[in-house]
């Protein structure tokens, strides 16, 4: 069971904090760390609220421009319009063309995206600090010179965008329904939270342009908005281009505050549904609660993880430990601007009754109630919030978010102040009194969704609830022409369609690291980075899952999971509480190729963090009981991917791919069979032979230097001695000489999840990042030719990539996507095309492009700990160079059309690949045979080969 962060902010200093006002300019002080937080906030006359924080640390910037409308301001009948709105912005406006909203940003070497939910919609983009006045030019001309390009065309493709998004997250997804069941009950019709932000897809296809028109009118004003601009600027230049790029746009209509609309439901409800493609039993409990910001929201928020979170759980004890009903439940309040729920979610094990589970779950209340909140239970999540608030604040987004939020939802940016206090302030009195007042005895919505075929498993009294499922249909192709009419320009007081000028790009500004030896073998690599008061850090253990045995698959798995419970003189619960009470974190997790330990911490406390790892790693407690509910929940764990097209078309491209023969076509997580064969034994036989210093790395980064680093690794130099330990290497069957359809059988999957690929080259070639360099314009981004195919001009998928993966082994070359069933051929053979037509080289224009956006990112590259944690990682994985970013510019500096082309036809082969469809067969397998294939294989869920009469026809 995960821990789930659940606050309405991650925002937490355990001192005191003290906001000033000048200018209505506030500043937040933490007096231990020296961390400060300054913003000034103004007002323009046409009503959108500026604020501005100066942050030199790195030479970047972030705009963020949130409105006041998500889907709480749609109506019956047209919902998903904030969502779908949000999609059309990043089409055109009057002067700039089609597409080149992204393309402009990662041409200057920054990144962009938005975000639509039920209270509000944002934008942001993070570039080079060259180029803050291009992104006001962008921003601004979507807020106020947008509407007159809205076409029929342009807006049937983004509804078709649209509707694949909910395909992929929704209907083609395990318990995807879930929130439409829970809402619909949860809240009356008419509520503004009635409907989901996706919106349902009757309205998605019905909607017209005139709808986008008046929404845009009355909700996209910027009287209707706040614009944050964080990073490395000059505050009065800022001003003086938020005024010339935003102060000359009319008000609209205005858009009054909604008022609170809490609910009450009279009577449990009880409902449940049939899911296509659950593998196991899913109940939800949600009860009414109420809005953000109120005493009792955040009092919820501790009851939640009081309920759920850790070995002290009563949810963990009765329905985990005690009757191994679940391996995966969590409880979470969301207060939200209007309304909230408290909602408990428990994923059962295999053939699981949900009458068990429900019953359980109130068990687990009567000992709740009985045992009662301590003030350990509610400091021990309390401790945790500093850490989450420096993470948080990390980057300059993440401030641009923070501010952005606080002043819509809150009035003032620097609400912080009120929402730390309100946090600080909760007792566990209030824990008790909020679980007596919402949840105790109180009416709840509770939704059984059960496999296919197993109604014995839902709760009694159950009605079935009304989900309506997408019916496969041919695909026909709709033209949509508009007229040849000239897009009329809104008056401005200056020429917009000139691009401003960005100057030039900052240089690159590598950080220093160091590196040094144990005498143990054990290397250490850091940076010294004094921007927040934590500490970021990892221990690599190389072998992982390639040091797994074939024929006992899922033992480095298990290593990591086993070796977190406990200690030799710590239970699991006191390990637990102990990072805890450090507001620390501590994960240990394997990889195809490591086991890796990860921690996150205050600079103070780094000491007795450290000391808990070492403690973690060399004295395990090998706890039987936790090992066989650790293995039940694996098991589980393992049915349940089986539900999920995406991992089965990752497994079985891995099998296919690599070979039986070799590891790598096993999952790392083992198989049904394969873990309930191990035995703890097992796991000690793995951690004698494979857990030395002599094949391990750690890294470091933070407000920390090199000599306090090396001190504090004193102790595990002397208590952890290295052994000999010899990593395998297995043949690579490279032998593919043929173009293969394989099909994985998912029936009535409303979406087709394509993976086309064969094995290229390990990262340690020379050719590796020349090739990522290549696969730039083909599918490395959004602007990528593939994406601006499938998605932007035919609408067939929600997005689709190209790249390459490898380590020290060999890894693939893939090209994939998730398109709409009916589309599934086309969008193979579009696949197929395009990498066969770009080894017939690119533009100057496309490679200029490619270089721009490689080159000029790299100034986003080093801003937050785990970014640079990262970048030591890769050096010391690899023994690359300190400088290895600059030889990468180099490459990229230097590559030519004609190495650009010569990469291309070296590296991809359609001729060769491996064409994977996980879908829908009856409706789409057949096709297959009749296209150009050297030959069309049907495959079960492990990859083996199935006989065609298998196929329901």
């Amino acid at each position: 069971m995960k821990r789930a962060s659940l606050w309405t902010i991650a925002a937490f200093l355990a001192m005191a904090i003290s906001f000033t006002s000048c200018k209505e300019t506030a500043t937040a002080e933490a007096d231990s760390a020296g961390l400060s937080i300054e913003f000034e906030k103004y007002e323009l006359a046409n009503g959108l609220d500026v604020v501005l924080h100066q942050d030199k640390s790195d030479p970047i910037v972030s705009l963020a421009i949130q409105y006041g409308v998500g889907s709480n301001r749609e109506k019956t009948g047209r919902t998903g319009f904030a969502h779908l709105f949000e999609h059309m912005l990043f089409q055109e406006s009057e002067n700039v063309g089609q597409d080149q909203f992204f393309k402009k940003i990662q041409d200057a070497g920054g990144t962009l995206n938005g975000g639509t939910w039920k209270d509000g919609t944002v934008y942001y983009e993070i570039v080079p600090k060259n180029a803050l006045e291009m992104i006001m030019w962008l921003e601004s001309d979507r807020m106020g010179y947008l509407i007159n390009t809205v076409t029929e065309s342009a807006f049937y493709n983004q509804q078709e965008v649209v509707q694949n998004e909910k395909r992929q997250r929704v209907d083609n997804n395990p318990y995807g329904h879930t929130n439409w069941v829970l809402d619909k009950n949860i809240y009356p019709e008419g509520h503004p939270y009635n409907w989901q932000v996706i919106g349902e897809l009757v309205d998605l296809q019905n909607a017209t342009v005139n709808d986008v028109r008046e929404f845009y009118d009355k909700f996209y004003g910027p009287n209707n908005a706040t614009l944050v601009v964080a990073g490395d600027f000059e505050t009065e230049e800022a001003k003086a281009l938020v005024e010339k790029y935003f102060g000359e746009i009319k008000r609209r209509q205005e858009v009054p505050k909604l008022a609170p609309q809490p609910v009450t439901i009279s009577e449990t409800k009880r409902l449940y549904h049939e899911d296509n493609f659950a593998t196991a039993p899913q109940l939800n409990m949600v009860w009414p609660t109420l809005e953000q910001y109120t005493d009792d929201a955040y009092a919820l928020d501790f009851l939640a993880e009081i309920v759920s979170s850790g070995k002290k759980a009563p949810l963990y004890k009765v329905l985990e430990k005690e009757k191994q009903l679940t391996s995966r439940f969590f409880a979470y309040n969301s207060s939200q601007e209007i309304a909230g729920e408290f909602h408990l979610q428990v994923t059962g094990n295999n053939g699981v009754n949900l009458n068990d589970v429900e019953q359980s779950i109130f068990e687990a209340f009567e000992l709740f109630e009985k045992n009662g909140v301590t003030d350990r239970d509610v400091e021990r999540i309390k401790a945790g919030l500093e850490t989450q608030f420096y993470n948080g604040i990390s980057s300059v987004l993440g401030k641009s978010f923070q501010l952005a939020q606080y002043n819509v939802f809150a009035g003032d940016p620097g609400f912080i102040e009120t929402d730390i206090e309100n946090i600080k302030k909760v007792t566990k009195e209030d824990v008790m009194r909020v679980y007596n007042k919402y949840i105790k005895g109180k009416p709840y919505v509770i939704t059984s969704f059960v496999p296919k075929g197993q109604m014995e498993l839902i709760a009694e009294n159950s009605t079935r609830a009304p989900v309506v499922e997408e019916e496969i249909k041919e695909n026909v192709e709709k033209v949509v022409e508009d007229e040849a009419t000239e897009i009329a320009k809104t008056p401005s007081n200056f020429d917009r369609s000139l691009e401003p000028d960005q100057g030039e790009a900052p240089a690159l500004n590598i950080p220093t690291s160091w590196n040094s030896n144990l005498t143990n073998g054990l290397k250490v690599y850091g940076i010294e980075q004094n921007e927040i008061p934590t500490v970021n850090f990892s221990l690599i253990l190389e072998g992982g899952h390639l040091l797994d045995d074939i024929n006992k698959n899922g033992v480095a798995n298990l290593m990591t999971d086993i070796m977190m419970e406990g200690t030799a003189t710590k239970t699991p619960e006191e390990l637990e509480e102990e990072i805890e009470m450090l507001g620390a974190n501590l994960n240990m997790y394997t990889t195809r190729e490591s086991i890796v330990i990860q921690g996150n911490t205050l600079v103070r406390n780094f000491d007795k963090t450290l000391d808990l790892m070492q403690e973690i790693l060399l004295e395990p407690r090998w706890d039987e009981e936790e090992f066989e509910l650790i293995k039940t929940a694996t098991i589980n764990g393992i049915k349940r991917s089986a539900a999920n097209p995406n991992q089965v078309a990752s497994r079985v491209f891995n099998k296919l791919l690599y070979g039986k023969d070799h590891i790598f076509s096993y999952p790392t997580s083992g198989t049904e069979e394969s873990v309930a064969s191990l035995t703890i034994d097992d796991l000690k036989a793995y951690y004698d032979a494979n857990f030395s210093p002599s094949i391990s790395r750690f890294h470091v980064v933070g407000k920390i230097n090199q000599e306090q680093v090396m001190s504090k690794l004193k102790s595990l130099e002397t208590a952890w001695a290295a052994k000999e330990v010899i990593i395998p290497e297995y043949p690579i069957a490279d032998a593919r000489d043929k173009s293969s359809l394989y099909f994985v059988d998912i029936p009535e999957a409303k979406q087709s999840v394509i993976n086309i690929g064969y094995i290229a080259l390990p990262r340690t070639d020379k050719d590796f990042y020349p090739a990522e360099v290549m696969n730039y314009k083909l599918g490395g981004s959004f602007s990528g030719n593939v994406n601006l195919i499938l998605r932007e001009e035919k609408g067939y998928t929600y997005g689709a990539r190209t790249n390459f993966s490898g380590s020290k082994i060999p890894g693939t070359f893939t090209a994939s996507s998730s398109v709409r069933t009916n589309t599934t051929g086309e969008s193979v053979s579009i696949f197929k095309e395009q990498i066969a037509n770009y080894k017939e080289g690119i533009s100057e224009e496309d490679m200029e492009f490619t270089k721009n956006a490689l080159i000029k990112s790299n100034a986003r590259r080093f801003e937050t700990q785990f970014s640079l944690l990262g970048m030591l990682q890769e050096m010391s994985g690899y023994g690359l160079d300190p400088n290895y970013i600059q030889d990468e510019e180099t490459v990229v500096r230097n590559m030519t059309l004609d190495q650009h082309k010569a990469l291309a036809n070296k590296y991809l082969d359609e001729s060769k690949m491996a064409y994977l469809v996980v879908g829908d067969a009856t409706s789409q397998f057949p096709q297959f045979k009749e296209m150009d294939f050297d030959e069309v294989i049907l495959v079960d869920k492990d990859g083996e080969e199935v006989p065609l009469e298998d196929v329901k026809q």
